[in-house]
């Protein structure tokens, strides 16, 4: 992502967008230590990928389900505070498709499906490198009071 100058975010959701993404990265120590890319924001939508490394694979040698959900949950985070607008998740599923293997890059996608007041529904989907989905992620957010980087963050 792109440094977008703080004046011109001012009526441009895309570019506040950019912004909450790359203040709140500096924050996330998981996503540094997963070594998780944040790809693409918008206002209820992210997009983000991680490469399945030999830690990330579980006793059967397929990419462990609590890495998945971490990419998943990542892309789900990054799309519903994409406004600045503090939001915490209130529940989450997920759904293994199919595994993933050591050397994979897994993209999750995730799109608001519905918000409502201070609670909203997104859907979250998480692929390999061919195309396949590996897992369906659905997270149910929560607005709470403030914005969701600290004032002075960009």
């Amino acid at each position: 992502m792109s440094e977008i100058p703080v004046q011109q975010i001012h009526g441009d959701p895309a570019a506040l967008a950019v912004k909450v993404a790359s203040a709140m990265a500096k924050l996330d120590a998981a996503v540094r230590h997963m070594g998780i890319s944040i790809e693409d924001v918008a206002p209820g939508a992210a997009r983000v990928s991680m490469e399945v490394r030999p830690e990330m694979l579980n006793s059967h040698g397929t990419g462990h389900g609590g890495f998945i959900f971490t990419l998943a949950d990542t892309a789900f985070a990054y799309s519903c505070n994409a406004r600045n607008e503090a939001t915490v998740a209130a529940g989450c599923s997920i759904e293994f498709l199919a595994p993933a293997a050591c050397g994979d890059r897994l993209t999750a996608v995730a799109k608001e499906s519905c918000r409502a007041g201070r609670t909203g529904i997104y859907d979250v989907t998480v692929s390999n490198q061919r195309a396949e989905t590996i897992a369906m992620f659905r997270g149910k957010s929560h607005r709470i009071k403030g914005t969701s980087v600290p004032e002075g963050s960009f």
